[in-house]
């Protein structure tokens, strides 16, 4: 149960910090259509879940619990993207091309797919 607790507090708390990040840039960008909240904040996650699983595995100083807080529940409250991220380089890394460019190519493919049947049965329903 303590690790279910770390995970809803995580993802707390990197929800509040989307909702900032997004209504700031929002904001900024002054009635530009281009969704920049969204690129921005995957973009960050991305920078940050790299960051963190270089630095806790090259120091070692990043707990099971640790890592369980701060990736899927901070990062994963920000952004899943960074998730996607971080599985795809350890993909590239591992020299598994085939399964990095399959899970990118599925991942954009099914996600955007998804979204536009999501969007069909909304409307009909």
């Amino acid at each position: 149960m303590g690790r279910v607790l770390w995970v809803g507090l995580g993802g707390f708390i990197g929800t509040v910090l989307r909702f900032a990040a997004v209504t700031w840039v929002h904001r900024m960008k002054a009635g530009w259509s281009f969704p920049l909240e969204t690129l921005l904040v995957n973009v960050t996650g991305c920078l940050v879940i790299g960051f963190l699983a270089s630095w806790g595995e090259s120091r070692g100083v990043l707990t099971e619990s640790a890592r369980v807080f701060l990736f899927i529940g901070v990062l994963g409250g920000f952004t899943t993207f960074s998730a996607f991220g971080h599985e795809t380089f350890h993909l590239m890394r591992g020299a598994q091309w085939l399964e990095a460019v399959a899970s990118v190519t599925l991942q954009l493919v099914l996600g955007i797919g998804a979204v536009g049947l999501g969007s069909a049965l909304g409307q009909r329903a």
